[in-house]
């Protein structure tokens, strides 16, 4: 009998393990969970997706309204919910890989990290279980740093983990470890998963970015 399962998604790590550079960004995050997820196992109930505001670059101006669009396109999809953290820009200074013989042996740069959105999903993985929401999880993610809130949901709890891996060809070892199951996400799942080019809500029609074709 399907168990009825909560999927959280980490929005940057399957962004760069899967969609980077490719022209499926437009994604249908429940037509894409169901793909993955045999209904015979999974009915999905829910589906977290954590993700921050990026913000306009000089090289990508408008990459904070393609955000947007695409999180009203996630809220036309009523089992989605948004998470949001956010991006920390600070100035460090880093050591040059192969620094001249002369002159300075570091670079000032810009770094920018996002925060928030693991210890979010982290937390939302465990408050779920605690209180019983689900009989399955679904982590889409290959971050280590979760292990410890999947090992407390299966060994303490008693509750089936898995775990979709955005990066198949470096999995995590621990989370493989830890997790009741860990699959790669198959190249082509996010192709056949697409919203439509318009899509409608409360405020109107709107339509997928040009840039995404």
């Amino acid at each position: 009998m399907a168990r009825k399962t909560i999927v959280y998604i980490d929005g940057f790590n399957l962004y760069y393990g899967c969609l980077k550079g490719t022209p499926h960004k437009w994604l249908d995050l429940q037509a894409f969970c169901s793909l993955l997820l045999a209904p015979q196992y999974h009915d999905i109930i829910e589906i977290k997706y954590f993700t921050a505001p990026v913000s306009a670059r000089p090289d990508d101006p408008k990459q904070p309204q393609r955000q947007q669009l695409y999180l009203r396109a996630l809220g036309t999809t009523p089992i989605v919910q948004t998470f949001m953290g956010h991006f920390l820009v600070q100035r460090v200074r880093l050591p040059l890989v192969s620094p001249p013989a002369s002159g300075p042996r570091t670079v000032e740069v810009l770094k920018a990290e996002e925060k928030g959105s693991d210890v979010n999903l982290a937390t939302h993985l465990l408050c779920d279980a605690y209180e019983q929401r689900f009989e399955a999880a679904v982590v889409v993610s290959n971050d280590s740093d979760l292990v410890e809130p999947i090992s407390v949901v299966r060994h303490r709890l008693g509750l089936v983990v898995g775990v979709l891996n955005p990066h198949p060809e470096k999995p995590a070892v621990q989370l493989a470890a830890t997790a009741t199951f860990m699959k790669p996400i198959r190249k082509g799942a996010a192709k056949h998963a697409q919203f439509p080019r318009f899509l409608t809500d409360s405020n109107g029609r709107f339509e997928r970015p040009g840039d995404w074709y």
